[in-house]
């Protein structure tokens, strides 16, 4: 489904804290110094959380631009992992729990259906 709406084929979650004040230069420069990776890979969603976990930025190289996205929640938070510095891939609906505000790497997360509210 996310391939079908935006192209996205690949979602990369930034483990840890961000300063979310970083534009698309600041981002893509974190995705290739403190993780790695090219943030210029045509299809692939990278996602940052700051402090305040009730805001999530995502980054998205379109093969001719970058992509910002932005969100907040206006409830709740995101159950974001902190502790690794790590960037770990999500399944599209691992991608979906995260949008739920569960933390997508917790195994406990499996019982829940995206799309139903609790």
């Amino acid at each position: 489904m996310l391939e079908d709406a935006a192209g996205i084929r690949r979602v990369v979650l930034a483990c840890g804290t961000v300063d979310l004040r970083k534009g698309i230069d600041g981002l893509a420069m974190i995705i290739g110094d403190k993780y790695k990776q090219n943030p210029f890979e045509k299809g692939t969603l990278f996602l940052f959380c700051g402090q305040r976990s009730d805001r999530i930025k995502g980054l998205f190289w379109q093969g001719t631009g970058f992509l910002l996205l932005y969100k907040r929640l206006e409830d709740g938070r995101l159950s974001w992992p902190r502790t690794t510095q790590e960037a770990a891939e999500l399944t599209e609906e691992q991608f979906h729990y995260l949008m739920l505000g569960l933390n997508p790497l917790e195994p406990k997360v499996k019982d829940v259906k995206p799309g139903k509210i609790y």
